[in-house]
């Protein structure tokens, strides 16, 4: 089964998406934005820049955990992994955000 993204609304009327894999686990998390067009501009720089390798910042928390993120042409985040155990861990959830990037499924649960 393909990914898909879900577009949701949060408590204090802001918007952000995360990105699903086929297995239902969320695998990229945007930033908040405060209109629904622009978190819609976010998902579609998912789907432009995710199948590039050079678009992904590898870097490791201060607890020592492994994560990513993504980042447009212009190097602003675009979103952000889960906190990994491992490098190893980290490139799987890059090959699967690299993988399901492209969907254009969007589930909007924002209404």
């Amino acid at each position: 089964m393909a990914g898909w993204f879900e577009l949701s609304k949060s408590s204090d009327d802001q918007f952000r998406f995360v990105l699903k894999a086929g297995n239902a686990e969320t695998i990229l998390t945007s930033q908040l934005y405060s209109t629904k067009a622009a978190a819609e501009g976010g998902i579609r720089s998912v789907q432009a820049n995710s199948s590039d390798d050079a678009n992904y910042e590898r870097k490791t928390a201060a607890n020592d955990k492994a994560f990513f993120n993504l980042k447009a042409a212009n190097h602003q985040v675009i979103g952000t992994s889960q906190m990994y155990a491992s490098e190893a861990s980290r490139e799987t959830g890059i090959n699967s955000v690299k993988t399901n990037g492209s969907s254009t499924t969007i589930k909007d649960m924002s209404a």
